[in-house]
């Protein structure tokens, strides 16, 4: 899988594609600044070379990983937002609102917090 377009075109539910595609292309308009990338057949961003979220699908949800530091960070507001989740990863179900404002600010975090760095995970 070369790119995001792809990687959508692969979602046979169309209202499941335009669910990942609406939240891919809000990363887009509001993180410019980020590098698309397919990676291990996820879509995911990255910044200078580090990576900041990705994103898999499953049959009940899409999985959100912004790694470990994040998810333990924002759990109250992961939790509040009625998302489940692992120690890596939360899940957005197919059925629920998709938190816009809870994706920016760990995406932001991330952005900041990961500045510095010269590889591709923590």
């Amino acid at each position: 899988m070369k790119d995001f377009q792809m990687f959508l075109t692969s979602i046979d539910d169309l209202d499941k594609r335009k669910r990942m595609d609406d939240i891919l292309n809000y990363i887009k308009e509001n993180f410019p600044q980020l590098k698309e990338e397919i990676k291990w057949n996820q879509p995911m961003f990255s910044d200078h070379g580090t990576f900041i979220i990705g994103f898999s699908i499953a049959k009940g949800h899409i999985a959100v990983a912004p790694e470990s530091v994040v998810i333990s960070l924002f759990k109250k507001e992961i939790e509040e937002a009625g998302y489940s989740h692992t120690q890596e990863l939360f899940r957005i179900k197919w059925s629920d609102k998709v938190d816009f404002n809870l994706l920016n600010n760990m995406i932001s975090y991330n952005i900041e917090d990961k500045k510095d760095m010269t590889k591709f995970w923590r």
